[in-house]
């Protein structure tokens, strides 16, 4: 059965929505850190400046959620993992408060210091999963986002004759891998966060990567 089968037709209405709200300096100071903590960081096998996915899950958070700390976590949601571990957290908890750390190292499935490995691929994403069960809502928003974005990311890519199948040489773990953990990911979410934009399109967009190559 499809996702938006099963979540049938409760969705909020455009006359219920909270209305469209001013967002301080602290937004702004976010994108800032954010493009200088990932300035030499580029999408997976390419030379996409990885802040646009950062900036891509933030929209994506919006509108699903309207709160400013949320959207500070989605855009600094890889800090911890890929640029300086603990050290980065607590440097986020200074400058934006804890809910936005925290959120950010729930959304981790890491947190390496400079110069350190993370665990496999595999073990990682095994103990996230677990985790998700126990995660905030505002964590699994971002982390819908998150997923949702790189996705539909890898089915474009998937999609165009200069890619194609090569696609799945980008990844530490293969096709299949890959199938797993986001079936496991999308699973969670639609327990636990099933009236979320991300999460309804999520499905959809797993699914027509799934058509390729089967």
């Amino acid at each position: 059965m499809h996702v938006t089968e099963q979540l049938g037709t409760t969705g909020t209405n455009a006359s219920d929505a909270p209305p469209c709200q001013r967002y301080d300096d602290r937004l702004g100071e976010a994108v800032a850190l954010a493009a200088r903590l990932h300035s030499s960081q580029s999408r997976k096998a390419t030379d996409i400046p990885y802040l646009s996915h950062l900036l891509a899950v933030a929209a994506l958070v919006v509108e699903d959620c309207r709160d400013e700390d949320t959207m500070i976590a989605a855009v600094l949601h890889d800090a911890v993992e890929d640029q300086g571990g603990l050290t980065t957290a607590e440097r986020i908890r200074n400058q934006f408060g804890g809910r936005v750390a925290d959120i950010v190292l729930e959304c981790s499935d890491a947190t390496p210091e400079e110069g350190q490995e993370k665990d496999p691929w595999l073990v990682r994403k095994a103990h996230h999963i677990t985790k998700m069960s126990t995660m905030s809502e505002d964590a699994l928003l971002v982390s819908a986002a998150d997923k949702l974005h790189n996705v539909e990311s890898t089915l474009f890519d998937r999609q165009t004759e200069a890619v194609g199948p090569g696609v799945w040489e980008r990844f530490n773990a293969g096709r299949e891998d890959f199938f797993w953990y986001h079936g496991k990911v999308l699973g969670v979410l639609e327990s636990r966060i099933p009236g979320s934009r991300s999460v309804r399109r999520l499905r959809g967009a797993i699914e027509e990567l799934a058509a390729f190559d089967s």
